[in-house]
């Protein structure tokens, strides 16, 4: 395990060092009134473009971008035996309709369905937790926050720049986990697939300190490159925006697309 984490912290130490072009994607977040920024990691030009370089290493709540590690660690310990798995609902009503029924884990990956991974979390356990996330040295590692809330806002923080960093680490398989556990994980990430790319993603969103928290973090694979982007954005929580959960798709769409990826 000592070889897995010193081997993490080198790859990081290569990724901290590759080149960051600030480029103004402000334009993307004020035309629907919010703040936010983007962030993107070029796999063959190893040069990222970053909305700004304080905000890059600011690190927040994960909230369901942590789905991903939260997949990898579930299969690989045995906590669920695969994507087709399923968990039964407990039958209480809750804020999502969607989420109200039986889940498979690929169900559970769409619809964000934050019981059925709290159910993973008591299977996986503190152990499990603290091993794994010190070794994919994820965020702050911090699960302080109890074992069923610590992603949702409460202790685990991790900026832009550690999701570009583990999106990189997981396209290569380069994470403490099995060929089984990376093929699983990535076929549920699917978020599009066309004859050209695959986009592998997920959105989160938490509210902290009255505050908004809005992610899209995955990567974009095609015959020739791969790119890892992370978008995230903000408003305050008084702030009433029902369309505030899918700006975060629309804006990274609008982005890629201008930049010729998708």
């Amino acid at each position: 395990m000592k070889k897995i984490f010193f081997v993490s912290l080198f790859i990081c130490s290569v990724l901290s060092i590759s080149a960051q072009t600030v480029v103004d994607f402000s334009q993307y977040f004020k035309e629907y009134d919010l703040e936010g920024g983007f962030f993107l990691y070029d796999y063959k030009a190893k040069t990222y473009k970053v909305s700004d370089k304080a905000d890059f290493v600011r690190a927040t709540s994960p909230a369901s971008t942590f789905k991903i590690p939260n997949s990898l660690i579930a299969l690989e310990v045995g906590a669920i035996k695969d994507e087709n798995e399923v968990l039964k609902w407990d039958g209480e009503k809750r804020w999502l309709p969607v989420w109200d029924k039986d889940h498979n884990l690929t169900e559970a990956y769409k619809n964000s369905t934050v019981w059925f991974y709290q159910g993973l979390a008591r299977r996986i356990g503190k152990k499990n937790y603290t091993k794994y996330l010190k070794a994919c040295d994820y965020g702050n590692k911090d699960i302080s926050g109890g074992l069923t809330q610590f992603w949702l806002g409460n202790s685990l923080k991790i900026s832009p720049k550690n999701q570009l960093e583990f999106m990189k680490r997981l396209y290569e398989e380069k994470l403490p986990f099995s060929k089984r556990t990376f093929e699983i994980t990535k076929r549920i990430m699917v978020h599009e697939q066309t004859n050209d790319y695959i986009l592998r993603a997920k959105t989160g969103m938490a509210t902290v300190d009255k505050i908004d928290i809005g992610w899209f973090v995955g990567y974009v694979e095609k015959k020739d490159n791969a790119y890892f982007f992370a978008l995230r954005m903000q408003k305050p929580e008084a702030k009433q925006m029902p369309e505030f959960a899918s700006r975060r798709i629309e804006i990274t769409t609008k982005i890629l697309k201008q930049m010729g990826i998708i």
